[in-house]
């Protein structure tokens, strides 16, 4: 029987930085997650993705009328496009770097240190 050794923090010790970044218009997220993983390279930082995720479709359904005509309606929706962007063993200056960095309004980050 085979087992698998498990590697200690101070052996293989690599630390990640993950990027969720989220947007209303997807050519405004590509340009943003274009901007990051420019950043990152002029640093030489390992850099994996952008990996899309499933769009977030919100659906909302409203009467037209307000009084009468039950039955016609009208239905709107808002979606969420993402993206996860990988940084492996990011350095300090990849950090300040991404820190300082200006993106458009509607671009939203969420950043996980693992």
């Amino acid at each position: 029987m085979v087992t698998k050794t498990s590697k200690t923090k101070a052996e293989g010790a690599t630390s990640k930085l993950r990027m969720r970044v989220s947007a209303y218009e997807h050519k405004v997220l590509d340009t943003s997650v274009k901007q990051i993983i420019d950043t990152a390279r002029r640093f030489e930082a390992v850099v994996h993705g952008p990996i899309p995720l499933p769009t977030e479709i919100k659906k909302y359904t409203v009467n037209r009328a307000t009084f009468v005509h039950k039955d016609a309606r009208e239905q709107f929706e808002m979606r969420m496009h993402k993206r996860v962007i990988d940084i492996l063993n990011p350095s300090a200056k990849v950090v300040e770097a991404l820190t300082n960095l200006s993106l458009p309004s509607g671009v939203s980050i969420d950043v996980k240190m693992a």
